[in-house]
């Protein structure tokens, strides 16, 4: 925990002189009571109750000890169950995943995977699906219903080509659609592509301040690929505009990071993942990298990766549910103070 304001926290010192005051009032009222000449008629008429005096003062000073804390602002790391987060996944659909190094095949594991990984999430977890080879696509528009992207994920159509960068621009464009990121416009590097007709609905795009990476707790990417990239966009180029947005990237390299030639559908082909850049991408974003060689391992990783969402704590400011808890504090000393003493104070 730490404190936004903390030279308010000198307030706290009014605490101990509340209840200095408030013991000094007792005192008072004690010696004033000697004067009573029927003193036992008093002492016995509030047998069993002399308890109840001090509850709404009680609370009152617990009222006050919440405000004084709340003006220094304090901030912790709470879990928020009930806040909506969003996950986009990425997953490489190029022809190489047609290999079975990985069995059944390197598809096949990576579709049982993400669907595992999606029935482990909490409900509340928006989650996106965007698919990559030669370009990218949004197979599914982030959502909380789990059925279509569950369709999306069993409906992959295999291409050539690997475009990494671009499926990490379309992720964050997905996740900040008022930023006016368009990947057609990085992949041709900025250059003429002809006249369309709904160029003048594109917004300009938004220019932003970084924030340290990994700062930005409401989404998340998880990128999952078997090769390099071959196409499109720079690959940390794209990252970058994760990076400045506080998003982390969490990269799956999936299949031999040595590399070798393998046959598919009587197609040879030679693989090998960019380890160096995936690692990058992760790194510069706050993310991690993982490397899955086998099937089980890549259940492992997803595993893995949906505990890590479901424990993620964010950095809370608790003024306002002090504040809350202040006012509740003070309506309860009022009430009984009212139904126990028929007069409020």
């Amino acid at each position: 925990m730490f404190f936004q304001w903390p030279g308010y926290l000198w307030l706290m010192l009014a605490v101990p002189l509340l209840v200095a005051a408030y013991a000094w009032l007792l005192l008072r009222r004690g010696k004033q009571a000697l004067r009573f000449s029927s003193l036992h008629l008093v002492r016995a008429a509030s047998k069993g109750r002399n308890w109840r005096r001090h509850v709404p003062p009680v609370l009152l000073l617990l009222a006050c000890s919440a405000l004084l804390l709340a003006a220094a602002r304090p901030v912790a790391p709470l879990p928020l169950p009930w806040a909506r987060s969003t996950i986009i996944l990425a997953m490489d659909v190029s022809l190489s995943m047609r290999v079975n190094d990985v069995k059944p095949t390197r598809m096949a594991a990576a579709q049982e995977a993400a669907k595992l990984f999606l029935a482990d999430l909490p409900r509340n977890i928006e989650v996106g699906l965007v698919t990559f080879a030669g370009s990218s696509q949004v197979a599914q528009a982030a959502t909380l219903d789990r059925a279509p992207l569950v369709a999306a994920i069993d409906g992959f159509q295999m291409q050539r080509g690997t475009a990494i960068g671009n499926a990490i621009a379309l992720s964050v464009a997905e996740l900040f659609p008022d930023d006016g990121i368009n990947v057609a416009d990085m992949t041709f590097g900025g250059k003429p592509r002809g006249r369309s007709l709904d160029d003048r609905a594109k917004p300009a795009p938004k220019q932003i301040t970084p924030v340290a990476p990994g700062s930005y707790p409401s989404a998340a990417i998880i990128l999952l690929t078997d090769g390099r990239r071959t196409t499109g966009i720079d690959t940390l180029e794209a990252a970058k505009l994760a990076a400045d947005r506080g998003v982390r990237i969490y990269v799956v390299g999936l299949g031999s990071a040595d590399g070798g030639s393998y046959a598919a559908e009587g197609m040879a082909m030679y693989l090998q993942l960019d380890e160096p850049t995936l690692r990058e991408v992760a790194r510069m974003t706050g993310g991690d990298y993982h490397h899955a060689g086998t099937a089980e391992k890549l259940r492992s990783v997803y595993e893995t990766m949906g505990s890590q969402m479901q424990l993620a704590k964010r950095e809370t400011e608790l003024a306002p549910l002090l504040a809350l808890t202040a006012a509740l504090l003070a309506l309860g000393a009022g009430v009984l103070s009212a139904l126990w003493f028929g007069r409020i104070g």
